[in-house]
Order: C-alpha cells, then sequence, then structure tokens
C-alpha cells in the first residue's frame, strides 16, 4: 500500500483524491476575548504546497495548529482527508497527526537525546520495526535531508547543530513515518538567507519526491515563491488574498504589493 495514497486506509471513495485534502470553512477563533481567527475559508489540494502568507501576531501560526487539531475551532469546520477534527477522539487524533506531520518554528529537537535517537523516536513509539529497519530508517532519512555526508551526524546532540543542521533533522523525524501531508511553522526564522534559501529547496525536493500535501506559515515572501503553489495572505483574521504566484503577483491589493516589495 503506498503510504502516500490518500485513500489508503480511511475507506475513501474512488475519485475522493479529486477532493482537497484540508478543507477550512468558517473557521473562528479567539483567546481571552481577542478575536484572532475570523472566519477562514481555504482549501489544500492534494500533492500541493499553500504557503500562508502575514505578518507577525496575524494568527498563522494559530490556523496551522488547527489543521492537525492541536487547536480546535470556536465555530466553522476543518476536514482533513475526508474527516471533521471536531468529531475525533484522542486515538483518533494521534492516528491523524502520524498522518499529518509538523515541523515546529524552533524544530522542538529534544535536547538531551542525539540526531539519530530524535529522528528515530517516532519509530520507536509508533512502529512495529526492529532496530536494524530502524537504523536503515534514519540513514534513509537523514540521506532525504542531505545530512548522510556529515561525519558523526547521528551522534550529535541538538546545541552541536547549526540552525540549517536542525531544521534538517526536525524535517527528518516528521518524515520517519511517512505523512501524507507536513505543516511548516516558520521554517527559515532565524536562519541566514543562504541557509533559508537551500531549507525551502529542499522543502520543494521532498514535496516533488514524496508527494507530499504541505502547509506552509510564513512572513519569509522570497522562500515562499520557492516552495509554493499557491498563496493566502492571512490579514486581521481572514484569508484577504490568494491565488496561485502568477495572480497574487498581479493583485491589485495594497497590501499584498506590500509583501510582494520585500521579495525584490
Amino acid at each position: 500500500m503506498d503510504a502516500h495514497d490518500p485513500t489508503a486506509g480511511n475507506g475513501a471513495a474512488p475519485g475522493a483524491e479529486q477532493l482537497p485534502f484540508i478543507r477550512v470553512t468558517g473557521l473562528e477563533k479567539s483567546f481571552g476575548g481577542k478575536p484572532i481567527l475570523r472566519g477562514i475559508d481555504l482549501e489544500v489540494r492534494h500533492g500541493e504546497t499553500l504557503v500562508i502568507l502575514g505578518g507577525s501576531g496575524e494568527g498563522k501560526s494559530v490556523l496551522l495548529r488547527h489543521l492537525n487539531g492541536l487547536l480546535m475551532p470556536d465555530r466553522g469546520t476543518v476536514i482533513v482527508g475526508g474527516r471533521n477534527l471536531a468529531l475525533l477522539d484522542e486515538d483518533q487524533l494521534a492516528a491523524l497527526r502520524k498522518e499529518v506531520g509538523m515541523v515546529f518554528q524552533l524544530g522542538a529537537l529534544f535536547d538531551s537525546m542525539t540526531v539519530y535517537e530524535n529522528v528515530s523516536y517516532p519509530l520507536h513509539e509508533h512502529s512495529a520495526m526492529a532496530e536494524e529497519q530502524i537504523h536503515a530508517r534514519v540513514r534513509e532519512l537523514l540521506a532525504m535531508v542531505q545530512l548522510d555526508g556529515v561525519d558523526g551526524v547521528e551522534e550529535l546532540l541538538p546545541a552541536e547543530l547549526s540552525g540549517g543542521m536542525k531544521k534538517r533533522v526536525a524535517i527528518a523525524r516528521t518524515l520517519a513515518l511517512e505523512p501524507h501531508a507536513v505543516l511548516y511553522d516558520e521554517p527559515t526564522t532565524g536562519l541566514d538567507p543562504l541557509v533559508a534559501h537551500r531549507i525551502s529547496v529542499q522543502m520543494r525536493e521532498l514535496q516533488e519526491r514524496l508527494g507530499l500535501t504541505s502547509v506552509v506559515v510564513t512572513h519569509d515572501l522570497k522562500n515562499a515563491f520557492v516552495v509554493g503553489d499557491r498563496f493566502a495572505l492571512l490579514y486581521h483574521g481572514k484569508i484577504r488574498v490568494s491565488g496561485t504566484a502568477d495572480e497574487v503577483r498581479a493583485s491589485r491589493d495594497e497590501l499584498m504589493q506590500d509583501f510582494l516589495k520585500t521579495a525584490l
């Protein structure tokens, strides 16, 4: 069974892959009485990368965390792979998060674990692989993120890694269980421009190689165009502009044009 077949194991009807993998309708979320998301509607198609743009404090990460059930909406629905996340119990949500992996902004690596232990952690926790198979899978994953050429990398601790290496290890760990989709929270934040570009190119290559459905939240428009197929600009809790690269570049929206200037 293909790990990236969107109908695999979920009883989906033939042709279900033509439906969006993620559909958000009327999503509202507030914290402490302060509205953050004010009615979000968006779709993410199978095998594409949607980039959610917006300035700091606009709620991009809050939106992202609704897509794998880390947060639940106050109003509206989030449908992932045909499942309404609000109707899933904790076991079902845990299963969904194996299918929809997440790369957190700072990587969220375990400080006391080596690279090998970090990457192998989900395999030890959620698979029946023998240790020899896990070793082989970790080597495969490190090769995917171009860390296989670093001497002794498996034994390094996160504190011994550069910022770019931490991002690569975090991506490798997220891919360990062969998710259908990956959510990236500010994947280039804190990286110098060259490293940020290399990480973005690698994200694009992995999306194409593995057929991943991806959602990337970022304010880094320059690299957004490296990874994205479609784009949505979040502003004051709503999607203000959306479309392909050509469509958003052609937009007459003033805020979108201000964002575009940062990529020049």
